[in-house]
Formats: structure tokens, C-alpha cells, sequence
């Protein structure tokens, strides 16, 4: 049974502690105990707990302008913190691109649907709906987000309710679904884009979404290089918008503000959250590139689209000092030495103890240790589930 009998629970019969502080990378239950937050929770708390120049800005905000609906105001946080994104964002996003401010992952996941499904009626192609994803991809719970998901279990119970738009090959070198090796595969995962618009309706297709470095569902997968770019070349080719949900990836984990800098790949469509407040706000960000925003301009000049708390005046303003802590601290550039440190010596100390960690994946701070771990009957399976659950309860990791 869960612990408390008023909130609806993500599982009810599983007793979680009662978080009551947050230090650094410390969390602290209410029965005393101290936990270390090495995620950051999922993905999100990137500068660390209890940072009170960031709660010092919020108050400020709400002291002078809480709210205005953005269907009558625009607000000088939001503005601003627009501003900047675009700064940090690929080089096709400045002159002239715009942002648009969820309340997270999912909604942004849900406003790029709806933003590239009007972008081709502004364009005059009716046609164009489907929005084409990867297997093995997660893209956020509500449902636009998951129809273009490709996690199977995640999708089953709510089957009936989703869409079928066309899902491709995951990029996953580690277990690859040709059965090849790279480089002689030649990015076949990559092709199998290409072979899905070969076929019918391909006249129907209006983007790509993907992870650049997959999180939830294949546990930071790194594409192998000129996969991105590929991808990029034959949504171009196709006359298809690309989408690069960075919700997981971008404000810095990578070590770069965006993943898709790590190869030059400029997308027209990025989605971000989760760090961009740092866990103190709920706030996510659609960065629009100056071809799909030039659309809305010259047509209609209306999207028709929107929520109550789309660019929250203190949301915008908790990103605005996260932004201002980041770079005051030149965060972004300390991410990769850092990992780095972090990488040796959780191969040297007690995550390689008895070969239970034989190798980690992923970029910079989107990292973990390989599946092959819960492939139950492995032996490296078998070595990782008897050192190291027990070893991060015991230490109370997270």
C-alpha cells in the first residue's frame, strides 16, 4: 500500500520515502535519511538542490507579476529567456526564430505535432499529418507524445487511443535490429527512413521526431558517427520537417547546450525541458527555426494552439536564473571533464567490482552502465543484480 492516503500514486503498492530537503546532490527524507540524487532525478535537476539564488528570483517575480495570459500580454522573463535559448541554440535558429513555452517535455512534444501539422496547411499541403518516429523512442505520456513514442510496453494499455503515423529502426548499435556492425552496416538504421517513405502514403508523412542520444527507453544510445547527419540529408530530401526532442539531452548534459551540436546538424524544430528550470519550475521550450516560423508570418498568422500556463512569467524567470547560474559557472564546459572523472572511477571502485560494470554508454552526463545488465541469465547480468542494487540501497543512491 502506499504511504499516504490523499495523492494518487504512481504505484500503490510501493512505499516511497517522504522527500523534505534538497542539498547539492542530497536529498533528505523526512525519516531522517540521506539520499544521493547521481541522476539528478530523471534527467532534470542539473545544478543541484537548494540553490537559493534561483528561489530568490522566483519570489521576486511572483512579488511583481505572477501571471498574464499570453493571449493578452507577453512578459519581459519570457522574452528574455527566449532570447537567450536562441542563442545557445544551432546558428539556422537565430534571425528570426521563435520560442514557445510549455509547463514540460510532453506538452512541447505535443505543441511541435500540432505546430508542424498547421505549418503544411500554411505551406498548402494538405496532406501532411504523420509525424514519423523510432522504435524504441520516447517522446512524453500525453497522447499525441504517445503515438510518436515507440516504447511497446508503455503504449499497450492505451493501444486503442493512439495513432499509427510509421516507426523505424532504433539506433542502437549495441543490440543493432540488422544484426550488423558499423561502419560495414552503412547506417542502415538511418536508410530504413528512406525505405518507409518509399512506401505508400509517403506523401502523407510531415516530419521525424528522434532523440539525439536516446534516454528512457534505450538508456543513452549514442548514434555512431553520420547518423544524424544522414537522417538530416533524407528529411531534407523528402520535404520533411526534422524534430530534435532534446527534453533529456539539451541545456548541457551532453556537454554542449543541444546534442545535435555534437554534429552539426541543425534541425527545424528542437524541443527542450526537464534542466532548462533545473527541476525548480515546470517548464518546457519549443525553439522554432526561421523557415516554419516565415510560414505562420506570411498565412494565417495564427496558431491554433495554446494552455494557461504556456511562458509563465515565474516558470520563464526560474529558467532566467538557471541560465544566469550555468554560465556563471561555466557549466557547460565543465560537463564533459567532469564526466569523464566520473566514468574512470566507476570503473575503477565498486561499480566494476567482480566485472559487474564491463562497460558505460553515453555522453557526457547522459550516461549508463549497458543493457546487457538486465538481460536476465547474462553473466554480466547476473554479476550487476548482485552488487549493485544491493550496494546503491544499501548507500541510499539514487
Amino acid at each position: 500500500m502506499s504511504n499516504y492516503d490523499a495523492l494518487f500514486p504512481r504505484n500503490f503498492h510501493k512505499m516511497l520515502p517522504v522527500a523534505v530537503r534538497g542539498e547539492g546532490s542530497w536529498l533528505f527524507s523526512a525519516d531522517g535519511r540521506k539520499f544521493l540524487d547521481a541522476s539528478g532525478q530523471a534527467a532534470v535537476v542539473n545544478i543541484g538542490h537548494g540553490v537559493p539564488e534561483i528561489g530568490r528570483a522566483m519570489a521576486e517575480q511572483s512579488s511583481q507579476l505572477a501571471f498574464a495570459h499570453t493571449s493578452q500580454f507577453h512578459s519581459v522573463p519570457a522574452e528574455k529567456l527566449a532570447a537567450r535559448l536562441l542563442a545557445l541554440a544551432p546558428p539556422n535558429f537565430r534571425n528570426g526564430g521563435r520560442v514557445y513555452f510549455t509547463s514540460g517535455g510532453s506538452e512541447a512534444t505535443e505543441t511541435a505535432i500540432k505546430l508542424v501539422r498547421q505549418y503544411h496547411l500554411e505551406k498548402g499541403q494538405p496532406a501532411r499529418y504523420r509525424i514519423l518516429s523510432r522504435r524504441q523512442s520516447y517522446h512524453g505520456s500525453t497522447l499525441g507524445a504517445m503515438t510518436v513514442s515507440g516504447n511497446l510496453a508503455r503504449r499497450a494499455p492505451y493501444q486503442p487511443l493512439l495513432g499509427e503515423w510509421g516507426h523505424i529502426a532504433p539506433c542502437f548499435c549495441y543490440h543493432c535490429p540488422f544484426e550488423k556492425t558499423f561502419p560495414q552496416c552503412y547506417l542502415a538504421c538511418a536508410d530504413d527512413l528512406d525505405s518507409l517513405l518509399d512506401g505508400k502514403d509517403a506523401d502523407s508523412a510531415a516530419a521525424f521526431i528522434f532523440e539525439p542520444v536516446v534516454g528512457a527507453t534505450l538508456g543513452a544510445a549514442v548514434p555512431p558517427e553520420g547518423y544524424t547527419a544522414r537522417i538530416a540529408e533524407i528529411c531534407r530530401k523528402r520535404g520533411i520537417l526534422l524534430i530534435a526532442d532534446e527534453v533529456m539531452t539539451g541545456m548541457g548534459r551532453t556537454g554542449k547546450p543541444f546534442a545535435v551540436q555534437h554534429w552539426g546538424v541543425e534541425p527545424d524544430i528542437i524541443l527542450t525541458g526537464k534542466g532548462i528550470a533545473g527541476g525548480y519550475a515546470s517548464l518546457g521550450a519549443v525553439l522554432v527555426a526561421p523557415k516554419v516560423v516565415e510560414a505562420f508570418e506570411d498565412g494565417t498568422g495564427t496558431f491554433k494552439h495554446g494552455f494557461t500556463y504556456q511562458a509563465h512569467p515565474v516558470a520563464t524567470a526560474a529558467g532566467n536564473a538557471v541560465l544566469d547560474y550555468i554560465e556563471a559557472h561555466n557549466l557547460f564546459a565543465r560537463v564533459a571533464p567532469a564526466a569523464r572523472r566520473t566514468s574512470r572511477r566507476a570503473r575503477r571502485n565498486h561499480l566494476a567490482a567482480d566485472g559487474a560494470c564491463p562497460a558505460l554508454r553515453g555522453a557526457a552526463f547522459c550516461a549508463v552502465a549497458p543493457s546487457e545488465w538486465r538481460i536476465r541469465g547474462s553473466p554480466a547480468g547476473k554479476r550487476a543484480r548482485r552488487h549493485l542494487p544491493h550496494g546503491c540501497r544499501r548507500q541510499h543512491h539514487l
